[in-house]
């Protein structure tokens, strides 16, 4: 089925309220018993108590050569690009006849990563949430994960990773937040996980930094037949790889191409579930201009642009953007550099992925010259009289006496 530009609407994210009430309780009782309880929901949901595993060089974990060697590939790729980024971030000063004012940029002290478990190691999770954060030169880089799989380990390791805590779930997140005797409380939690991770970082997020509440993931292509419609397909049947609730959309001002693409994915059963459970939509605009409108709207997580009918540049809300048919997502899961932990559910609005920057803060500074202070008070202190708060007159006026 192909659908109309103007008549598309995002899958609607069910909130699911016994879900958040679950970890709310969850969270409140971890607060009251601390450790004890963080152990007994350890032994409950993943069969094991919380356990410190110290870290060793990633060649001590006896991964094939091959595969520590693209892992190491991987991470001086990623590595490069942070450190790009972090050539954006400098202390800077400058003085005018009241004063001198500044900037600082420090690191966020203290971090964790959590890398989910599940069927198969997600190693370059620790990479994405690791490095950034080494770049950014924060002094504790916590790992937490429910896997302690050599893949995992390796990757924590060569990422940088200060401590790595066997330990999962909301209970590792609340540890994180709160302290326990397996680390430090930290200042900031990254990286992705299932709905009670997800939900966990949420409620918590008054009490320490997260990179943001991620949902389904999701991919929008822009093509007007200028790559292999095969290609395409594998794209987006690696997004549908996520979840069962991914979403891959593919928008063309092309109908002819579009009812290709549909009759390719309805010639083999894989890409016929894809299309009937509509994790894979095909969208039919008016032209580019529409293509980029409904783009801007979207706000995709991963944005693929395959036309040269349109300029990059008239993008201007998404996760990461692929530019041309080589640009393929799943390099940029892996090692093309750029982080993959991206926004979703249309929050590049907002923001974009997870960066140096997130691990950074940026801390002003001013030092008046007494010389010239009684003229700048004058204008502080019209402010105050405006804002009816005459203690901060008289702190003003103090001086001048």
């Amino acid at each position: 089925m192909i659908i109309e530009a103007k008549d598309w609407q995002r899958p609607h994210e069910i909130e699911n309220e016994a879900l958040l009430k679950e970890v709310e309780a969850l969270i409140s009782q971890i607060k009251i018993s601390g450790d004890e309880k963080i152990i007994q929901l350890s032994q409950q949901f993943d069969g094991f108590s919380p356990e410190i595993i110290k870290l060793k060089t990633p060649e001590s974990y006896q991964l094939e050569s091959k595969t520590l060697a693209q892992l190491k590939i991987a991470a001086s790729r990623i590595e490069k690009f942070a450190k790009f980024q972090m050539h954006q971030y400098k202390d800077g000063s400058f003085e005018d006849e009241y004063g001198c004012y500044g900037q600082k940029v420090l690191p966020i002290e203290k971090i964790a990563a959590y890398i989910p478990g599940g069927r198969f190691p997600l190693a370059s999770t620790a990479l994405m949430t690791l490095i950034p954060a080494k770049i950014a030169r924060c002094s504790s880089r916590l790992a937490l994960s429910p896997s302690d799989h050599p893949a995992i380990l390796a990757a924590a390791s060569l990422a940088g990773a200060t401590q790595f805590i066997k330990i999962g779930g909301v209970q590792a997140i609340a540890a994180a937040a709160f302290g326990s005797k397996f680390n430090q409380a930290v200042d900031m939690i990254v990286g992705p996980g299932n709905a009670y991770v997800n939900t966990a970082k949420a409620l918590l997020q008054s009490k320490v930094k997260i990179d943001s509440q991620a949902g389904p993931s999701e991919l929008l292509i822009i093509s007007n037949n200028q790559v292999n419609p095969k290609w395409l397909i594998a794209d987006m049947k690696a997004q549908a790889e996520h979840d069962p609730m991914a979403l891959s959309v593919l928008i063309s001002w092309n109908k002819t191409f579009l009812e290709q693409i549909e009759q390719l994915l309805l010639s083999n059963k894989d890409g016929m579930k894809l299309l009937h459970s509509k994790q894979i939509q095909l969208v039919l605009s008016q032209d580019s201009n529409e293509a980029i409108q409904f783009s801007n709207h979207m706000g995709a997580e991963h944005l693929m642009l395959c036309s040269d009918e349109i300029d990059s540049d008239n993008l201007t809300n998404y996760g990461a953007l692929f530019i041309g048919k080589y640009s393929a997502v799943a390099l940029g899961d892996y090692c093309a550099g750029p982080n993959h932990t991206l926004p979703t559910s249309g929050f590049s609005r907002q923001r974009g992925g997870l960066q140096v920057g997130d691990f950074l803060r940026i801390l002003s500074f001013q030092n008046i010259k007494s010389r010239a202070y009684p003229a700048l008070a004058n204008t502080a202190i019209a402010l105050a009289n405006l804002e009816s708060l005459p203690q901060h007159k008289n702190s003003l006026e103090s001086r001048c006496e």
